[in-house]
């Protein structure tokens, strides 16, 4: 009879922390609500009737998915309506319904799912399905005409695209509070930059996402953007103003934090955002589209496998 004991091994973590993918979706969830309640005031049942088909079609999508690989019903985890809510957050409130249909399509099925679900997806659902989005039918993405017949109460321009035209003179009307306020136009979820800071650090403080990754995302554009600015203060906004428009915070606590597009080391997490950040500031100064976040946020997806195997070498020598 053999006696030898059996030991199974499962893949790491080997040491449970008690809590689970539900729960880690519910809080960001509730950290982006902090976000996206002011923005439901100013736009109304425009803004609500978007958010509202955004969560439930991507949750939708999933179900269907799921019943057609014949997989396990996955929604009670709580990712597909935190990707459609995310989504929803990127996007005017005037988005037709047929867009944000076919974008979170795009968003579950071809950024999530096909590769095998959650966990398993080399970029963040969410921008894949922004990104073919905003190539696709980039005049929905022209916030000023989207939003005009709207009566926010304040500037009806979107201050990157007003930079990008009209260099620096052109934002001399919005001040820093202005923009921690919201008091700027854009995606439904991405002006209220008091609402995203506040969720974000929450989300910092409870261990769901990453600082290191968030905070070297913000000092690259910092950086970027103070070195533009340098070199021509009439053309090129500072530092101050970049961070506090256009993508830049949700992309600093929302996306670039995913987890499994992001390294997991920390010197390869401080790479990863501080390129994301830079990136970000090239797109928009030199580059074709006023925000960059998107497109910078996916670059270094495409990177991460290889920023991840960066080590440091350990100290010492072999005896």
């Amino acid at each position: 009879m053999n006696k030898d004991k059996q030991f199974i091994v499962s893949h790491a973590p080997f040491w449970h922390i008690g809590s689970s993918i539900f729960e880690k979706n519910v809080h960001i969830i509730l950290a982006a609500l902090i976000a996206i309640i002011p923005s439901l005031f100013h736009y109304g049942l425009a803004a609500i009737a978007v958010v509202s088909l955004s969560v439930s079609m991507a949750m939708l999508w999933e179900l269907i998915f799921n019943w057609l690989a014949k997989r396990p019903a996955s929604i009670g985890d709580g990712n597909a309506a935190l990707m459609g809510l995310l989504f929803a957050m990127l996007i005017p409130a005037t988005t037709p319904f047929w867009v944000v249909i076919t974008g979170t399509f795009l968003v579950v099925v071809i950024g999530k799912q096909i590769f095998g679900g959650i966990g398993a997806n080399p970029f963040h659902p969410v921008l894949i399905g922004l990104a073919i989005i905003r190539i696709s039918w980039s005049d929905f993405f022209d916030f000023d005409q989207a939003l005009l017949n709207i009566d926010l109460g304040f500037y009806i321009v979107y201050p990157l695209t007003a930079l990008k035209s009209f260099g620096t003179g052109a934002i001399e009307s919005f001040s820093t509070w202005d923009l921690l306020m919201g008091r700027q136009v854009g995606g439904i979820g991405s002006t209220f930059g008091i609402g995203l800071i506040v969720g974000g650090l929450y989300l910092v403080a409870r261990g769901f996402i990453r600082w290191e990754i968030s905070i070297s995302f913000l000092v690259g554009i910092f950086i970027a953007a103070f070195i533009f600015n340098q070199v021509d203060p009439s053309k090129y906004a500072g530092p101050v103003f970049h961070t506090l428009t256009g993508y830049t915070l949700i992309g600093a606590f929302f996306l670039v934090t995913d987890d499994s597009s992001s390294p997991v080391h920390f010197i390869p997490m401080l790479i990863y955002g501080l390129g994301g950040g830079i990136m970000t500031i090239l797109i928009r100064s030199i580059g074709a589209y006023p925000d960059g976040v998107v497109f910078a946020i996916l670059l270094m997806n495409l990177a991460n496998p290889l920023i991840d195997k960066i080590r440091p070498k350990a100290m010492g020598k072999v005896v």
